[in-house]
């Protein structure tokens, strides 16, 4: 499906599910309306909202939810005008989104840009440790049988490779057009797919080439390959809460910043499996780990 035919459609449940919640909160104290914390259309961003409203919950701090809303080309404008409070966001990805000329770079250096780029109104908090970055990713039989380490490493052997990646990834700088500039990487073919059927394709062979994120949950299987990045085209994607400044109170900040500190990577990946793989319910794991780390 193209990009601009998946985003009319995932704006459609988007419109339903804000008008289904009132009208958005518009004060500055973080009480009256509550906080609503969003997600985008993938079980992380799920479990990562999850944490996030809990979190807040637990001290008191009134939050819904709005969970799977779509991708960033949908949810974003719905942030800027305050019908989401909170969204758990990536910090490079982020970047690159509002600047496609933006410089890969470090977690601090990332966020001094966004923070300079972002609109009035828009906000991020501290950056966790937890990094969940874009890959491309192979089987390791075909890592085996290609010599495949680094992306560049595709440069003769893509012309030949279906690349599998949601619909978005074909046009945004850091998608296909980064591969090209970046690495002169060229697929053969791109097929738009989503979450699992990435993954099922290149068990079949449908495709031979995923974007997939770095903590799923596959990669402890050791039957995949996040190919390495060493020219930095995914840039740093520190897990990072984006707000609404005007229904984001103080309160509400240091519960945010909290989740971030105590958030690692090798926990991240932990939390995505138990969601992924054994199939526990996000909020059930969110719960888990906010009571594990004190936070609830």
């Amino acid at each position: 499906m193209r990009a601009a035919t998946r985003l009319a459609i995932a704006a459609t449940p988007l419109m339903m599910a804000l008008s289904a919640c009132g009208d958005p909160y518009t004060g500055d104290d973080g009480g009256e309306g509550g906080i609503v914390v969003g997600s985008a259309d993938f079980p992380e961003s799920t479990l990562l909202a999850q944490i996030y409203a809990q979190a807040l919950e637990a001290e008191g701090v009134e939050a819904t939810t709005q969970l799977d809303i779509g991708s960033r080309e949908v949810y974003y404008d719905q942030i800027a005008e305050g019908n989401l409070s909170v969204f758990p966001e990536y910090n490079g990805a982020m970047l690159y989104y509002l600047d496609p000329e933006a410089v890969s770079g470090g977690t601090e250096e990332t966020n001094e840009a966004l923070r300079e780029i972002l609109p009035e109104g828009l906000e991020i908090l501290d950056s966790a440790e937890a990094q969940n970055k874009d890959s491309v990713t192979v089987t390791k039989e075909t890592a085996d049988k290609e010599d495949l380490t680094t992306i560049g490493d595709l440069q003769d052997v893509a012309e030949d490779m279906v690349l599998g990646a949601p619909a978005e990834f074909e046009t945004r700088p850091q998608g296909v057009p980064g591969l090209e500039e970046t690495y002169g990487v060229t697929f053969k073919e791109f097929t738009a797919l989503e979450g699992n059927l990435l993954v099922e394709g290149l068990k079949g062979g449908d495709i031979q080439a995923a974007n997939l994120f770095t903590t799923n949950a596959v990669f402890t299987s050791g039957d995949y390959v996040a190919l390495e990045d060493p020219k930095n085209l995914f840039g740093s994607q520190n897990i990072t809460p984006l707000i609404h400044s005007d229904t984001v109170d103080q309160t509400a900040r240091d519960v945010l910043n909290a989740v971030s500190a105590g958030l690692t990577t090798d926990e991240l990946i932990e939390l995505d499996k138990r969601v992924e793989v054994d199939h526990e319910e996000a909020d059930e794991v969110a719960a888990d780990w906010l009571r594990q780390v004190g936070l609830a």
